[in-house]
């Protein structure tokens, strides 16, 4: 019997959940991530029930001396959930949620998924800062900083973040918090997974919904100059109630017409939602006005049906320095050469809530007002990867001028040159390699865009 094998033999006795290794029925899909271009064979999956389950799982990598990954929701675009011959902690089955609508507090296993916090939130009428796409991990995307409608309003959702339970690179579990172990409540609230793995996480409720003003306005790709400075002006006055972001992207219909979109999320009063949208609905001639009164959660699942499971995804992202005419028409030309018809290019606005914190305040530097550009490549056959990575690669060249240094770590790509982290944390790199050193000095957790020990 192998090493591996005795090990799990010894740790099945008390493990609450399943111990998956490549030879057992369910391996194949217990290992697949969302995005399809990832094919990786973990030596041993780890699906917890709990935080003992995770600390017993991180002891026996250690004691095999084999390395470590971590699925919440499996969403990294990067695929850093999981890699060769590793153990992957999978959270996904660790899915309690319990509201304290009193304390305006949700407390949350790392293995939720933000439609099902906003589907438990939401029937008292409360959010927090969560993902665009409902089927994003919680526990990934806070701890890499977190986008979100509410964003402007409310702050990311590490902002929102109120304390977290980890397991450490030792097999300890720490609460991280503003008054329990402060500093690495810093570090995780932009660093990533580089610390511990989120067991459980709480964040503060705000008062939204259930119904607020969103949805989207389309118009013909021909018209996407206009539409887009537009948006450009649009976005100069908004109030912190609103976020808006822009798209291109080919018609869901089939039809095969390249659109520019208009995504707008007003999470105040139905009436000031109203009067916030009309200049959006005016403008122009859509052939597409869905924006009105809707569900939050339904505005939080808009984008769902757009990023199937298993298609496989290439992103390119960077913050722009403006949203200049020329960027504007860089985006334009690259989308018209676009070979896949399942392909955007997102940008999204930053103002508000999110951008008046001090960027020494927590670990993620990202509180620029400005714009996001998100190049997404996305396709079903490998034969044609080659292709359309080179889409996505040349579009980021192309718009190489108009760039800012700062670049959002969840986005991230795998193969991305250079030291990630430190573009990534700017000025709050040197105190989080020191955090490192202190929590975890032998980089055990480095599956992730890796902080060094310093």
């Amino acid at each position: 019997m192998s090493a591996l094998s005795e090990a799990v033999a010894q740790a099945a006795q008390t493990f609450g959940g399943r111990l998956v290794q490549p030879s057992d029925h369910g391996y194949d899909e217990t290992r697949r991530l969302h995005n399809g271009l990832i094919d990786k064979r973990p030596a041993l999956i780890a699906c917890c029930h709990g935080a003992a389950d995770v600390a017993d799982a991180v002891k026996m990598a250690r004691a095999l001396n084999i390395d470590i990954t971590v699925r919440g929701g499996g969403h990294n675009v990067a695929g850093r959930a999981t890699s060769d011959a590793a153990l992957m902690v999978d959270l996904s089955p660790m899915k309690g949620i319990h509201v304290d609508v009193g304390a305006r507090i949700v407390h949350a296993q790392g293995g939720v998924l933000w439609k099902e916090l906003n589907r438990e939130t939401q029937l008292h009428g409360l959010a927090t800062t969560g993902g665009v796409v409902g089927s994003t991990g919680i526990a990934g995307l806070t701890l890499g900083g977190g986008l979100g409608w509410l964003m402007t309003k409310y702050g990311l959702a590490l902002d929102n973040l109120r304390g977290a339970d980890l397991v450490m690179a030792d097999g300890r579990v720490l609460r991280a918090s503003a008054t329990e172990n402060a500093d690495l409540f810093w570090a995780i609230r932009g660093g990533g997974g580089n610390f511990g793995i989120a067991t459980s996480l709480d964040y503060t409720l705000h008062q939204v919904g259930p119904i607020i003003t969103g949805g989207v306005v389309a118009h013909l790709l021909s018209n996407a100059f206009d539409v887009l400075r537009f948006y450009r002006d649009q976005c100069a006055t908004l109030p912190d109630e609103m976020m808006l972001s822009a798209g291109l992207q080919t018609a869901p219909d089939g039809s095969g017409a390249k659109l520019v979109g208009i995504l707008a999320g007003h999470c105040g009063p139905l009436q000031q939602g109203e009067a916030a949208v009309k200049p959006l609905k005016a403008f122009g001639s859509p052939v597409l006005d869905a924006l009105g009164p809707i569900p939050y959660t339904a505005l939080n699942g808009m984008l769902d049906p757009a990023f199937p499971k298993g298609a496989l995804n290439y992103w390119k992202s960077q913050f722009l320095t403006d949203l200049s005419d020329g960027a504007i028409k860089v985006l334009i030309e690259s989308f018209e050469a676009c070979p896949s018809p399942m392909s955007f290019i997102v940008l999204e606005h930053f103002h508000g809530a999110a951008t008046r914190v001090p960027v020494d305040a927590t670990a993620c530097p990202m509180r620029t007002n400005g714009f996001n550009v998100v190049v997404i490549s996305q396709w079903t056959s490998p034969a044609e990867t080659a292709r359309h990575v080179k889409w996505a690669r040349d579009t980021h060249g192309a718009l190489t001028p108009y760039l800012a240094p700062m670049r959002y770590v969840n986005y991230m790509e795998a193969d991305d040159a250079g030291d990630l982290a430190a573009v990534a944390y700017g000025p709050n790199y040197p105190r989080l390699r020191e955090l490192k050193k202190k929590y975890d000095p032998d980089n055990v957790f480095h599956h992730n865009v890796n902080i060094k020990p310093a």
